[in-house]
Order: C-alpha cells, then sequence, then structure tokens
C-alpha cells in the first residue's frame, strides 16, 4: 500500500469520485433558504479568500519564482467550499449530522489534495508522502570501506567499451543520505544530501564513475529528485542497458529550506554558489571513489534548480562544463529585477549581472561546454523564457540542445526532461561513445 500510485490510475480517481460525492452530500438540505442564502454566502466568502490569497502568494509576497496554477487554485477552492460548508452544517444539526460533515469535509480535501499532488506529481506513493526511507535506501556508513583500487580508465576510449562487469555486481543502484558540509561557504545547509549509487559503483573493483550533480526546485528539497523525479529507477533503468553503469548521482541541499530562495549566488542572501560549485565537489571527491577529472562532470536541475545549473555551468565552467537545464527561468529572481537587485546585492545592477545567465553569455565565451534546454510544452510560464536563454546560448556559440516534453512546470515535464537527456549526457561524461 505504501507504493500505490497517487499520481495516476486507481488511487486518485477513487479518491477523486469520493470527494465530488461528499461534496455533493455537503450541499444537499431541504432547506430552501441554504441554497438561496448560505450556499452563495459560503461561495462569496470562499472567492474572496482565494483572491487575497492570490494577493499575497503572486503579487506582494511572491515566495516562489513561478505562479500558482489556476488549476491548484481551483482545487484550492474546492477544499474551502467544503470547508466552509461543513461548518455550516454544525449549526443546528445533531451530533450524527455533524459527524458526517466532518467525514464529509475530509473527504472533499483529500481529493482537492490528490488532485494537486496529481498536477506536480510530487508524492507519487504514501511513502513519498509520508517521508518513509526508499526501499531501496541505505545507511552512508555502509559504504565508507572501498573495495580496492579502482579499475584503471583509458580517456581515449568510453567507460562503457572497457568494462566487464563482476558476476557479484548488484542489478539495481542503491540511495543513501549524507550532510555535505559547508566547510569554505558556511552556506546554511539544513538537511541531508541524497545520493544515487549504479550497480557499477558498488562492485569490487569498481569503475570510475563520472558524477551528475542533481539540483531541486524552490520550494523544494535534495529528496524531490528520489520521490517526484523517480530518479533512482531512472538511473537503473539506464544502467540496466549499459552493463550496470551510470552515474553517480548527488542531489545537495541548493537552497538551505524548504522556502529559502538564495538565487544560486553568492550575495547578501547566503554564499550558495560557493557550496554548490565549491564544497559539493570537494567532498564528492574527498569521500567518493569516483572519476576526479571534472570534465567529466554535469549538473543539472528543474525550474529555480534549472536556472541554478545554467549558472553554475557559466559561472564556473571548469567545474560543470555540461548541463540541463530544465524548465528554468530567464534570470534569477526574487519576484521582480528591482527587488532581486535591492535585497541580495544591496542595489548593485552590475553584481547582478555577474550572476546573471543572459549578461554572461553577451560577455563570456564558453568553448568547452555544452548543454540541454528542456521545458513542458504547455508550460506557457517557463517556455518563452527557456527559449530567450537558449536563444542566448546559440548566439554564443555555445552546443546547445532544445527539447520540448509533455507536460507544463511539473514532474512529468522536469523527469521527462532528464530522462531524454540521458543518452546525451552519457556521450559528454565519457560512458559511451559520443
Amino acid at each position: 500500500m505504501l507504493d500505490w500510485d497517487l499520481v495516476r490510475g486507481a488511487v486518485p480517481a477513487v479518491v477523486t469520485v469520493a470527494g465530488l460525492v461528499a461534496g455533493a452530500v455537503l450541499l444537499f438540505r431541504r432547506d430552501r433558504r441554504r441554497w438561496s442564502r448560505t450556499v452563495p454566502i459560503v461561495a462569496a466568502t470562499c472567492a474572496v479568500i482565494l483572491f487575497l490569497l492570490w494577493l499575497v502568494v503572486d503579487v506582494l509576497w511572491k515566495p516562489f519564482p513561478d505562479p500558482v496554477p489556476r488549476g491548484v487554485v481551483g482545487w484550492i477552492g474546492v477544499a474551502l467550499f467544503g470547508f466552509g460548508l461543513a461548518i455550516v452544517w454544525q449549526w443546528r444539526s445533531r451530533w450524527p449530522r455533524r459527524g458526517l460533515s466532518v467525514l464529509a469535509c475530509l473527504a472533499v480535501v483529500l481529493a482537492a489534495g490528490a488532485n494537486i499532488n496529481a498536477h506536480y506529481g510530487q508524492f507519487p506513493s504514501l511513502r513519498a508522502a509520508f517521508e518513509l526511507p526508499p526501499a531501496n535506501e541505505i545507511p552512508f556508513t555502509s559504504l565508507h570501506s572501498a573495495p580496492g583500487p579502482p579499475l584503471p580508465r583509458s580517456p581515449e576510449r568510453a567507460l562503457l567499451d572497457g568494462w566487464k562487469p563482476p558476476a557479484t555486481m548488484p542489478k539495481n543502484g542503491v540511495v543513501t543520505q549524507v550532510s555535505i558540509p559547508a566547510a569554505t561557504s558556511h552556506f546554511p545547509v539544513t538537511r541531508n544530501a541524497y545520493l544515487y549509487l549504479p550497480p557499477a559503483y558498488r562492485a569490487s573493483p569498481r569503475p570510475l564513475l563520472p558524477v551528475l550533480v542533481l539540483l531541486h526546485g524552490q520550494p523544494g528539497g535534495p529528496r524531490d529528485w528520489i520521490d517526484g523525479g523517480q530518479v533512482a529507477t531512472m538511473m537503473d533503468r539506464f544502467a540496466a542497458a549499459h552493463k550496470g553503469l551510470a552515474p553517480v548521482v548527488v542531489m545537495p541541499d541548493a537552497t538551505g529550506s524548504g522556502f529559502a530562495n538564495p538565487l544560486c549566488v553568492d550575495s547578501r542572501l547566503g554564499h550558495s554558489e560557493t557550496y554548490l560549485a565549491g564544497d559539493v565537489p570537494r567532498w564528492i571527491k574527498k569521500t567518493l571513489q569516483i572519476d576526479p577529472d571534472s570534465t567529466k562532470w554535469a549538473v543539472a536541475g528543474y525550474s529555480y534548480g534549472g536556472t541554478c545549473a545554467l549558472q553554475l555551468a557559466l559561472r564556473k565552467p571548469m567545474v560543470f562544463p555540461t548541463f540541463v537545464d530544465i524548465s528554468g527561468q530567464d534570470e534569477p529572481t526574487l519576484g521582480s529585477r528591482a527587488r532581486t537587485v535591492d535585497e541580495a546585492f544591496g542595489g548593485d545592477e552590475r553584481a547582478f549581472r555577474r550572476f546573471n545567465p543572459v549578461d554572461l553569455l553577451t560577455t563570456h565565451s564558453y568553448p568547452g561546454s555544452a548543454g540541454v534546454f528542456s521545458v513542458g510544452r504547455s508550460d506557457s510560464v517557463f517556455l518563452p523564457q527557456q527559449k530567450r536563454v537558449f536563444e542566448a546560448a546559440q548566439r554564443n556559440g555555445i552546443k546547445v540542445i532544445w527539447r520540448e516534453t509533455p507536460g507544463t512546470h511539473n514532474w512529468q515535464a522536469w523527469s521527462a526532461g532528464l530522462s531524454d537527456s540521458l543518452a546525451w549526457l552519457a556521450g559528454r561524461m565519457g560512458l559511451v561513445k559520443q
């Protein structure tokens, strides 16, 4: 039951039908005054609350880089309406009716939550929703003992060409989590990083595998790629087709907390760039038995993480010469250019431009860099932004690829953006022939 699909299939459909039936129960009363007075008042109150929420979240506060989708707003309205009707039921009702209204309200709220979750695909199962350990998670301490020296690597050959997996190699990779300290940046990291280690990493002796640093969105956290992105399943599928070979995937805490927005820069908001491009790579090379050659490394992310991946690739091309920007923005933002420049850089526009991808693409050259820009074809907000940055990268001369995948600004598009780029990434990272 913990692994039932909460995004597609029977479960969300049954929950939705149950919620609609419960909503009908809440609406049903023989009192005509209820329809002429009470229901319109509840509906109007919910509309006012929704408007205020929109005003605060999308206009005034702007805690997220993207606006709340209309479908999500609609289901929030359904939940508020059901809650309001349940409150009305409490008046002049006996306990059986009151209990029924509470149950009906819960069913409506669950239906709304199920459909909001289905829109984003954030929690594919109850295991993810309750943040229970993934079925393939192992303690990080069990990885400390190395199986001996790694296999020598020929720089002229793809890793797949010279790799013969031992019979004892596991069929699937594993997930683990660990705290990556901010030794130099002192960035306020509050959450463990997640790692995916492919079957070949667990072989003895193991090959020197390349590294993919994978960044989450905002709001979000390191585990999001494990749950919503199903990255372990994706990489296991790739490894199964390539003799157990796949990148070692490191998913660090890119923002410091679920709602923080440090813009992936070194600024008044914290030194997140130094953490992601300095502390994290140094920890990886010191702690994991991987290919230390940064020319075989890549950085990728979605939404905020996609913008961040591009920023790191342009600011630190010697660390991350390869990038995948999935549904990113055309510039890092706290809601507006003026607010961003003021709060992060003390009003210094020139300091902002030193971190802004479009400005960097007009003033610097990147002869060894290459990347993918991917976006959901139904994403009306981020598709035009991605297109602007992609065209700027083309004018710069960077080898870039454009991809459009099914979906909007959700995990359907983000997961497909990485999955569709894996073959290209494997060539850039030296796993297979380019």
